[in-house]
This record gives C-alpha cells, structure tokens and sequence, in this order.
C-alpha cells in the first residue's frame, strides 16, 4: 500500500514579502493552503484556506519554521536565500517574490554570490542594493506560482493513476 501524499501547502516567509495578496488569490483559486509565517502578529484574510503563524521573534524563527515543514509537493515563497537552499534540499519548490524560481542547479551559485556580496559589503565596498521590486516582477511571480502549483498537481495526479492502475 503507499501512502497517500499529503495536500500541496504554500508556505509564505510572510515578514518583508511583497506579493502576499497575490499568493492568496492564486492559493483560493485552486484550493491551496497557506502558511503565512512571521515572527509576530501579521494580518491575513479570513479564509479557511489561510493560516497565521507567530512563529516568535527568535533569529530566524519564521524561517526555521517553515524549514522543518516543507517537503516535496509544497511551495516555498522567499527572498531568503539560505532558507530557499534548505527547502530546495528537503524537496520544496521555492519561489522569490519576484517569480524567479530556486532550484538545486541554481541555488548553489545563488548562495555563493549571496555570500560574496555579503563579504563586500562588510569590508566596506558599495555594491548597491537590490533592484525596486517592479509591476513585472509582480506578473512573474503570479505566473510562475500558478505553473508551479498546477505542475505539482498534475504530477499527483499521474502518480495517483499510475498507483491505481
């Protein structure tokens, strides 16, 4: 007998993310849960579908949370780059709000850069910031997070006919 997947969860690191109320909108369109994490209180909208995590204002608290939870067939939202590189590990799809998807062939050269730039800045060279979040970006995301999750539904699916059969 084989067990029986559990549903598709999104999980939001929810405290500096700017495209909540589009993740909500795709999440009820097709029936999805969502984990909204933060380190304290934060609003969402009443829905079944919605849950709010306080998940305390420890270092990475919010992200530790979501880490020890996410598996294959969930959706992580961050910009949190070490974040997305253990939800990657643990099977998750990760997505940053600006819809550029992390995977285990990006992720490596994504946390090196991250780090690289880390080491300038500390040692005091200007490298700027990241660019403006962009009405594109913001279209990228939604596209991206209704393929993702429409993709992962699919593969259910067909695991459920092959299983069946």
């Amino acid at each position: 007998m084989t067990e029986t997947p559990t549903p598709t969860r999104i999980y939001v690191d929810a405290d500096a993310c700017p495209v909540k109320d589009e993740i909500y909108r795709v999440a009820i369109r097709l029936g999805v849960s969502v984990s909204v994490v933060a380190g304290g209180f934060i609003r969402v909208p009443q829905d079944p579908l919605i849950e709010r995590i306080a998940a305390g204002s420890a270092m990475d608290a919010a992200d530790d949370w979501i880490a020890e939870r996410a598996h294959e067939g969930d959706v992580v939202i961050t910009a949190d780059i070490p974040l997305a590189g253990r939800c990657v590990k643990a099977g998750a799809e990760v997505i940053a709000p600006n819809g550029k998807p992390f995977t285990e062939q990006s992720i490596g050269m994504t946390l090196a850069m991250r780090n690289l730039m880390t080491d300038l800045r500390s040692s005091g060279e200007i490298t700027g910031g990241p660019k403006s979040f962009s009405p594109r970006d913001r279209s990228t995301f939604i596209s991206t997070l209704d393929q993702t999750i429409r993709r992962i539904q699919r593969r259910r699916a067909e695991q459920a006919t092959t299983t069946q059969g």
